[in-house]
Protein backbone atom coordinates (compact mmCIF):
# COMPACT_ATOMS: atom_id res chain seq x y z
CA UNK A 1 0.00 0.00 0.00
CA UNK A 2 2.76 2.65 0.88
CA UNK A 3 4.69 1.41 -2.72
CA UNK A 4 0.97 2.04 -4.75
CA UNK A 5 1.00 5.45 -2.28
CA UNK A 6 4.53 7.04 -2.71
CA UNK A 7 4.28 5.58 -7.18
CA UNK A 8 0.78 7.81 -6.95
CA UNK A 9 2.78 10.57 -5.42
CA UNK A 10 5.66 10.84 -8.05
CA UNK A 11 3.38 10.56 -11.07
CA UNK A 12 1.79 12.98 -9.88
CA UNK A 13 4.31 15.37 -9.72
CA UNK A 14 5.77 14.51 -12.88
CA UNK A 15 3.06 15.29 -14.57
CA UNK A 16 2.82 18.19 -13.23
CA UNK A 17 5.84 19.04 -14.66
CA UNK A 18 5.66 17.83 -18.26
CA UNK A 19 4.82 21.20 -19.91
CA UNK A 20 7.69 22.30 -22.11
CA UNK A 21 8.17 26.28 -22.90
CA UNK A 22 11.25 27.10 -25.13
CA UNK A 23 13.95 29.03 -23.76
CA UNK A 24 13.85 32.76 -23.92
CA UNK A 25 16.18 35.83 -24.34
CA UNK A 26 15.06 38.19 -21.76
CA UNK A 27 17.24 41.41 -21.33
CA UNK A 28 15.46 44.35 -21.33
CA UNK A 29 11.80 42.95 -20.51
CA UNK A 30 10.14 43.15 -17.60
CA UNK A 31 10.03 40.84 -14.96
CA UNK A 32 6.82 39.75 -14.27
CA UNK A 33 5.02 40.67 -10.61
CA UNK A 34 4.79 37.21 -9.11
CA UNK A 35 4.34 36.07 -5.40
CA UNK A 36 6.44 33.71 -3.13
CA UNK A 37 7.20 32.30 0.49
CA UNK A 38 10.53 32.76 1.88
CA UNK A 39 11.45 29.77 4.10
CA UNK A 40 11.13 32.35 7.02
CA UNK A 41 7.36 32.65 6.06
CA UNK A 42 7.08 35.90 4.75
CA UNK A 43 5.30 36.26 1.88
CA UNK A 44 7.41 38.59 -0.84
CA UNK A 45 6.12 39.87 -4.27
CA UNK A 46 8.67 40.46 -7.08
CA UNK A 47 9.75 42.85 -8.60
CA UNK A 48 8.18 45.06 -6.30
CA UNK A 49 9.80 44.26 -2.92
CA UNK A 50 13.05 44.15 -4.05
CA UNK A 51 14.10 47.85 -3.67
CA UNK A 52 17.83 47.90 -4.20
CA UNK A 53 19.52 49.23 -7.15
CA UNK A 54 20.06 45.62 -8.61
CA UNK A 55 18.88 42.29 -7.13
CA UNK A 56 20.31 39.03 -8.68
CA UNK A 57 17.66 36.00 -8.93
CA UNK A 58 18.86 32.35 -9.49
CA UNK A 59 15.79 31.00 -10.38
CA UNK A 60 15.75 26.51 -10.41
CA UNK A 61 13.24 24.68 -11.95
CA UNK A 62 14.14 21.25 -10.23
CA UNK A 63 16.34 19.81 -7.22
CA UNK A 64 18.94 19.03 -9.23
CA UNK A 65 19.43 23.09 -10.35
CA UNK A 66 20.81 23.34 -6.95
CA UNK A 67 23.79 22.23 -8.42
CA UNK A 68 24.11 25.28 -11.02
CA UNK A 69 23.09 27.76 -8.35
CA UNK A 70 25.45 26.67 -6.02
CA UNK A 71 28.34 27.47 -8.40
CA UNK A 72 26.79 30.46 -9.36
CA UNK A 73 26.98 31.37 -5.35
CA UNK A 74 30.47 30.26 -5.39
CA UNK A 75 31.61 32.42 -8.39
CA UNK A 76 29.73 35.42 -7.29
CA UNK A 77 31.48 34.90 -3.79
CA UNK A 78 34.65 34.26 -5.11
CA UNK A 79 34.58 37.22 -7.71
CA UNK A 80 33.72 39.64 -4.90
CA UNK A 81 30.12 40.20 -6.05
CA UNK A 82 28.03 41.64 -3.32
CA UNK A 83 24.44 42.39 -4.07
CA UNK A 84 21.16 41.15 -2.76
CA UNK A 85 20.97 37.98 -4.42
CA UNK A 86 17.50 35.37 -4.23
CA UNK A 87 17.46 31.91 -5.04
CA UNK A 88 13.98 31.17 -6.36
CA UNK A 89 13.21 27.39 -6.30
CA UNK A 90 10.48 27.17 -8.99
CA UNK A 91 7.70 24.99 -9.05
CA UNK A 92 5.07 24.70 -11.70
CA UNK A 93 1.67 22.65 -10.76
CA UNK A 94 -0.94 22.02 -8.30
CA UNK A 95 0.67 18.71 -6.71
CA UNK A 96 3.49 20.47 -5.80
CA UNK A 97 1.39 23.51 -4.21
CA UNK A 98 -0.55 20.81 -2.26
CA UNK A 99 2.89 19.23 -0.66
CA UNK A 100 4.47 22.75 -0.19
CA UNK A 101 4.57 22.43 3.04
CA UNK A 102 6.54 19.18 3.01
CA UNK A 103 8.70 20.65 0.53
CA UNK A 104 9.49 23.57 2.02
CA UNK A 105 10.16 21.93 5.41
CA UNK A 106 12.48 19.55 3.70
CA UNK A 107 15.02 22.78 2.21
CA UNK A 108 14.71 24.33 5.75
CA UNK A 109 16.45 20.91 7.05
CA UNK A 110 19.48 21.28 4.51
CA UNK A 111 19.90 25.20 4.68
CA UNK A 112 21.37 27.18 7.33
CA UNK A 113 18.46 29.52 9.39
CA UNK A 114 20.84 32.47 8.33
CA UNK A 115 20.00 32.15 4.83
CA UNK A 116 16.29 31.08 4.83
CA UNK A 117 15.09 34.84 4.27
CA UNK A 118 17.40 34.49 0.92
CA UNK A 119 15.01 31.39 -0.44
CA UNK A 120 11.38 31.98 -2.03
CA UNK A 121 9.67 29.75 -3.15
CA UNK A 122 7.55 30.27 -6.40
CA UNK A 123 4.24 27.60 -6.42
CA UNK A 124 1.38 29.15 -7.59
CA UNK A 125 2.99 31.81 -9.98
CA UNK A 126 5.85 28.72 -10.83
CA UNK A 127 4.20 28.29 -14.55
CA UNK A 128 4.22 32.10 -15.07
CA UNK A 129 8.08 32.16 -14.38
CA UNK A 130 8.84 28.81 -16.51
CA UNK A 131 6.93 30.12 -19.53
CA UNK A 132 8.61 33.56 -19.20
CA UNK A 133 11.93 32.09 -19.06
CA UNK A 134 11.42 29.05 -20.97
CA UNK A 135 12.22 25.71 -19.02
CA UNK A 136 14.11 23.83 -21.37
CA UNK A 137 17.45 22.48 -19.65
CA UNK A 138 15.84 22.79 -16.52
CA UNK A 139 18.79 21.70 -14.26
CA UNK A 140 20.11 25.29 -15.54
CA UNK A 141 19.36 27.87 -13.45
CA UNK A 142 17.90 31.03 -14.54
CA UNK A 143 20.08 34.19 -13.86
CA UNK A 144 18.50 37.00 -13.68
CA UNK A 145 19.26 40.46 -13.03
CA UNK A 146 16.67 43.16 -12.40
CA UNK A 147 17.08 46.18 -11.39
CA UNK A 148 14.49 48.14 -8.79
CA UNK A 149 11.63 48.84 -11.37
CA UNK A 150 12.22 45.20 -12.22
CA UNK A 151 13.53 45.43 -15.90
CA UNK A 152 15.94 42.69 -16.79
CA UNK A 153 19.39 43.75 -17.19
CA UNK A 154 21.40 40.16 -17.16
CA UNK A 155 19.95 37.06 -18.03
CA UNK A 156 21.38 33.69 -18.51
CA UNK A 157 20.26 29.99 -18.39
CA UNK A 158 23.20 27.71 -20.24
CA UNK A 159 24.62 26.39 -16.49
CA UNK A 160 27.52 28.29 -14.72
CA UNK A 161 30.78 29.57 -16.18
CA UNK A 162 33.54 31.72 -15.93
CA UNK A 163 32.64 33.88 -19.11
CA UNK A 164 29.21 34.08 -18.32
CA UNK A 165 30.18 35.59 -14.48
CA UNK A 166 32.63 38.10 -15.77
CA UNK A 167 30.04 39.02 -18.17
CA UNK A 168 27.30 39.16 -15.05
CA UNK A 169 29.71 41.00 -12.96
CA UNK A 170 30.44 43.59 -16.10
CA UNK A 171 26.79 44.50 -16.12
CA UNK A 172 26.51 45.08 -12.34
CA UNK A 173 29.42 47.72 -12.73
Amino acid sequence: MIKLTLSAFALLLLSACTTQYPNQQLTGKQFPSISGESLEQSMVTIPSDFKADKTLLLIGYKQDSQFDIDRWLIGLDMAGVTLPTYELPTIAGMAPRMFSTFIDSGMRKGIPKELWGGVITIYKDGETVQKFTGNQSPNNSRVVLINSSGEILYFYDRGFSVDALNKLKETIE
